[in-house]
């Protein structure tokens, strides 16, 4: 990494125009309504999903909330 970059005064060419393709951040708000509930788990379960949270550097209530629903998505399309 330790090569020098060399620039110049080259013409860059022809230029296009990429369209803004990033969503806005309205887009990027949760979409679900979120309701708080408390919950027991057994020890065993909370170490699981914390120990795989954090091997993907992510909350591991995080975690848990997608896995419910996934399955509840799961139980939805099923009954169709």
């Amino acid at each position: 990494m330790s090569k020098q970059i060399q620039y110049t005064d080259e013409p860059l060419g022809e230029m296009k125009l990429v369209p803004d393709f990033l969503p806005s951040p309205k887009d990027l708000a949760l979409k679900n309504q979120q309701t708080k509930v408390t919950i027991s788990l057994s020890s065993e379960s909370v170490t699981y999903f914390k120990e795989a949270a954090k091997k993907h550097h992510m909350q591991y209530q995080k975690m848990i909330r997608e896995l419910l629903d996934e399955y509840v998505a799961q139980q939805k399309s099923a009954k169709k």
